[in-house]
């Protein structure tokens, strides 16, 4: 039997969870475009100009360049500079370690309702 608790008595347990849950990661996230963006460049699996991003969607290349520097700012991507020209790649070490550790922390902290919910 699953021994369970009140969410207020959740909200005072602290864990893996809480500190993996990154705010900035997700609010990076949450945008359609942003998103679109990400994988246009995982695909690519290299880095790539603003300028050839921004053929991934159809916004502004000001707006493209403002959704990179924020999934930069998550952590999500990074940039280098050659002249007037910045390239973004994907940081997938970080990103991919960074869901890993938290799907483990969720299924960790509730590993007998994910066996339950399994059957």
């Amino acid at each position: 039997m699953l021994s369970a608790m009140t969410p207020k008595q959740a909200a005072r347990c602290c864990g893996p969870v809480d500190d993996l849950l990154d705010p900035d990661l997700f609010k990076a996230l949450c945008d359609p475009t942003r998103v679109k963006l990400l994988a246009c460049l995982a695909k690519c699996g290299r880095p790539c100009a603003v300028s050839e991003v921004a053929g991934c969607c159809s916004v502004d290349l000001s707006v493209v360049s403002r959704h990179l520097s924020q999934l930069e700012d998550a952590g999500i991507l990074t940039s280098s500079k050659s002249g007037r020209t910045v390239s973004y790649a994907v940081c997938y070490e970080k990103l991919c370690g960074t869901l890993r550790e938290l799907a483990d922390a969720i299924e960790a902290c509730c590993r007998e309702a994910v066996s339950a919910n399994k059957k």
